[in-house]
């Protein structure tokens, strides 16, 4: 597992996205939860890792995130199962990930509440889609706090859903993420 995690971290570091920059501008987390739902008349299926990695360069207003699928727990381990083995194939595919630029210009450097947005790349399932999520950032005492919280359609990442089981499992999921830098 750690090596997949340094895997997907190098891989962002190789690619240029965190490159270093000269006034040490570069934040990682300190802590973090990841958490899905999906609401059907049949079930809901929820889960929630704490274990993403996100960082965000200020210098250059990039923001990104990964979190391994693996890492995602579920009350119920036989959906947990099926989650990892029948659906994310997450062997195949280990991680789903976002790098996007900040689109308004602020002072993170600040303390306030900032309602931003981030437009790059949303990549679950192996596949890779243009997106634009908000971002509420709240910054106290040098410390940034985030909370994102969009939709994904399960059919926009070629997830296949057996037919036996669509009811079971909505369309579009509900992400939440959330993090202190």
């Amino acid at each position: 597992m750690k090596k997949i995690i340094l895997a997907s971290l190098t891989l962002l570091l190789s690619a240029g996205v965190f490159a270093q920059t000269p006034n040490g501008q570069k934040l990682s987390l300190s802590s973090s939860k990841a958490t899905f739902f999906s609401s059907t008349p049949v079930e809901n299926i929820d889960a929630t890792t704490t274990k993403m990695t996100a960082k965000l360069d200020l210098s250059r207003n990039v923001f990104a995130f990964v979190i391994q699928n693996t890492t995602f727990e579920f009350k119920n381990k036989l959906m947990q199962e099926h989650f990892n083995e029948k659906y994310m194939e997450s062997e195949k595919y280990p991680s789903s990930s976002f790098v996007g630029k900040i689109n308004e210009a602020v002072d993170l450097s600040k303390d306030g509440e900032y309602n931003l947005t981030a437009t790059g790349k949303l990549k679950i399932h192996g596949v890779e889609m243009d997106r634009t999520i908000p971002v509420k950032a709240t910054v106290k005492g040098g410390k940034i706090s985030f909370v994102s919280e969009f939709k994904v359609k399960v059919a926009d990442h070629k997830i296949e859903i057996p037919t036996l089981v669509m009811a079971k499992i909505a369309e579009e999921v509900s992400v939440k993420i959330e993090g202190t830098f």
